[in-house]
């Protein structure tokens, strides 16, 4: 039986999170934004958004996910990813370029390296990731 998603949300991740003000506030933004097209995952993303530690940009360690941020993370089948996390209107899976707006994106956000999260895929499967490493995004690039 699957869980709705708003219960597997809170049964997923106990890791606390930390967030930039800037991406506390634009993510929060698009959430709410989101809310009629995909309640779901805006809903995922503004429970994420309530429980952050925000942080000014620069007390946000290198190894946190942020928006921009090239993450390595490894499945709960062994295979290793290398995704980077985007805005939606820069999403290209071809490219590694994963949407906040996604499951796994919001999933991604705020963790750091060695930190698990398991999420539930939009097929219903529950998937569980490993935090191999995370590089910051360029300055300005995001």
């Amino acid at each position: 039986m699957r869980l709705p998603l708003r219960q597997n949300i809170k049964q997923r991740r106990e890791h606390d999170i930390v967030l930039s003000e800037s991406d506390h506030a634009r993510l929060t933004g698009l959430a709410e934004s989101s809310l009629d097209r995909l309640p779901e995952i805006a809903e995922e993303l503004l429970s994420e958004m309530e429980r952050a530690k925000i942080k000014p940009l620069g007390r946000i360690p290198a190894n946190v996910i942020r928006m921009g941020s090239k993450v390595t993370f490894r499945g709960d089948d062994g295979e290793v990813k290398i995704v980077t996390l985007v805005y939606p209107g820069k999403a290209d899976i071809a490219e590694g370029k994963v949407s906040i707006l996604t499951p796994v994106g919001a999933a991604l956000i705020g963790l750091r390296e060695g930190q698990s999260v398991a999420w539930t895929s939009r097929a219903g499967r529950r998937l569980e990731i490993e935090i191999v490493a995370v590089e910051a995004p360029l300055d300005g690039v995001n």
